[in-house]
């Protein structure tokens, strides 16, 4: 009796294993995985942050049996990044001299839990079925994006408020979709735009599916009317035409170019700096900076309190909390984020957190940029671009730090660290 419900148990832990393990499985989850941290801000509408912090430990808890199911996937040696294990040791530790140790603890676990879900992906994913995974979310969010504008902008007339959507549409934009705001939905067209173009040229999806694609991608850049959008996109975009021109050299030649780039790429970045002017102009962001700016300078007078290690790691800014709802933009509103990566790591830890943080996403690109220059394959230029995408887009939002954008920032890493990292050479 005993050996036969041994045997039985037994059978139901391999069956348990082979589902958790099953490449459908694992497929399904990370394309909710992926559906969920892009679309955080709709979820948060919702279900409340009770609600969102549930289904992101359910997924957890989930990725962590996934993983558990299929040993075999769990190689960390010579892959994660020390640069990224330092970075997250610095949030953690920021707990002990916190201003604000509660919300610190939420903010470590949540940062947390979307790093673990970020490894989650790089682990169980090859680099084309991530794409496929990011592909496929961004057509749902998208797609469910334009039919609720349509609804509101242009069959009932209305805004839906509970999902911060205007009812612009009709008159051309903005838009905030799914994303909450312009520019995150303009965030997400530009992501869009980098994967649909990724799965074209390695024939992943039908034409038909890629036309439909490219499309929803460029309405949502239009629609959205973001005024950084432009630069963002531009940025991409010649670093996408660089790679072309880098991929099709033999090596030696690859070295020149990539030392003419490097000093093309510093001193136009001085250019920008002298001429934000004109560009701010250019891309009719006026008032955005204005907004930006005067949220900046706060950020600056409290960096100066705490200069080296910072106030505390919390992630998005709990806006009843000291200093935050200290915090006013020149509208009067509390904003949830310091509105630019580099500042918002400042603020929260200090000039260690943004030397780190600058570390991490600079190791994290130069081994991306150098896989995408060598390997054949297109897919490989996803996660230099990505980073590209993060690291501009950061200058007036802070993305990279939490939800979507961190787990696109640690999956990118991870996987460039796959095919780069110094370590791995020892095994």
């Amino acid at each position: 009796m005993s050996a036969a419900s041994g045997e039985g148990a037994l059978s139901a832990r391999d069956a348990a294993r082979a589902f958790l393990g099953s490449p459908r499985l694992t497929q399904a989850l990370t394309e909710v995985i992926v559906g969920v941290a892009l679309a955080a801000f709709a979820v948060r509408a919702l279900l409340g942050w009770p609600g969102s912090v549930a289904v992101v430990g359910g997924l957890v808890v989930l990725a962590a049996l996934s993983l558990a199911a299929q040993p075999e996937r769990i190689e960390w040696r010579g892959v994660l990044p020390l640069s990224l294990i330092g970075l997250f040791s610095l949030v953690t530790v920021s707990i002990i001299w916190s201003q604000y140790p509660t919300q610190t603890a939420g903010g470590i676990i949540y940062a947390l839990a979307y790093a673990f879900l970020g490894v989650y992906l790089a682990l169980v994913r090859d680099l084309i079925q991530l794409v496929r995974a990011v592909g496929n979310a961004l057509r749902a969010i998208l797609t469910v994006s334009f039919a609720l504008e349509v609804l509101s902008g242009i069959i009932l007339d209305t805004p839906f408020t509970w999902i911060a959507i205007t009812g612009d549409l009709a008159a051309g934009g903005p838009v905030q979709g799914l994303a909450g705001t312009r520019n995150a939905f303009a965030f997400l067209g530009a992501l869009a735009v980098l994967s649909f173009w990724i799965e074209f040229r390695t024939r992943s999806v039908s034409r038909g599916l890629t036309a439909y694609s490219l499309t929803l991608a460029a309405a949502t850049i239009v629609f959205a009317r973001s005024p950084v959008s432009l630069l963002v996109l531009a940025a991409v975009l010649l670093a996408g035409l660089a790679l072309v021109v880098i991929r099709r050299q033999e090596a030696v030649a690859r070295r020149a170019t990539q030392s003419v780039l490097l000093i093309s790429v510093v001193v136009f970045g001085v250019l920008a700096w002298f001429f934000r002017g004109p560009l701010v102009g250019f891309v009719d962001a006026a008032a955005d900076v204005a907004e930006r700016t005067s949220v900046w300078s706060e950020v600056g007078d409290l960096v100066a309190q705490q200069p080296v290690l910072g106030w505390g790691w919390v992630g998005v800014w709990p806006t009843d909390v000291y200093p935050f709802s200290s915090l006013r933009s020149v509208t009067g509103v509390h904003p949830n984020s310091a509105l630019n990566a580099y500042a918002d790591i400042w603020l929260q830890l200090g000039l260690a957190g943004i030397l780190v943080l600058l570390a991490t996403l600079g190791l994290a690109f130069v081994r991306a940029w150098l896989v995408a220059s060598r390997r054949r394959s297109t897919v490989y230029v996803w996660p230099a671009l990505t980073l590209v995408l993060l690291a501009t887009v950061s200058m007036t939002e802070s993305y990279l730090l939490f939800e979507g954008g961190l787990l696109l920032f640690v999956t990118s890493a991870f996987a460039a660290a796959r095919s780069g990292s110094w370590r791995g050479r020892f095994d």
